[in-house]
């Protein structure tokens, strides 16, 4: 039934395909980086929770800034796999890049109180709102 699934492929990959019949080898990693942060944004009465998906990327490599209302998070890919046979090398892939992801939320965010997780490729924001203080009222003499 695999067989029947379509396989994304590059010019690369025809070309080696061509040139060596019978040793084709499919990349370990399917792309090389996402082309965009997958993210989920929640809303509750007292903060906004953030899902970005994330996976294969070290929690030291990922940055994470709020600006008011504006959230920002970036990380750097590297992603490095060796298959061996012996001592000789049949396949090898490197990937290095960064990706980011910003957007705007509806009310400025309590940076003080903002808390991340990162647990199996996901990272978590949990960013309170700011609380919004009534304007004072000025008494005129």
């Amino acid at each position: 039934m695999s067989n029947l699934l379509p396989r994304r492929m590059s010019l690369f990959d025809e070309l080696f395909r061509d040139l060596a019949p019978g040793f084709y080898i499919r990349p370990l990693h399917g792309d090389p980086l996402p082309q965009q942060i997958k993210v989920d944004v929640k809303e509750n009465d007292q903060a906004y929770v953030i899902s970005a998906e994330m996976p294969g990327v070290g929690k030291d490599n990922i940055h994470v800034t709020v600006d008011n209302n504006v959230v920002t998070i970036a990380a750097e890919v590297k992603q490095e796999d060796v298959q061996r046979d012996g001592e000789k090398v049949l396949h090898s892939e490197r990937y290095y890049g960064q990706v980011s992801r910003s957007f705007a939320l509806p009310s400025d965010v309590d940076e003080g109180g903002a808390s991340a997780k990162y647990d199996n490729g996901v990272l978590t924001l949990t960013l309170p709102k700011k609380v919004a203080v009534a304007g004072k009222r000025i008494r005129i003499e």
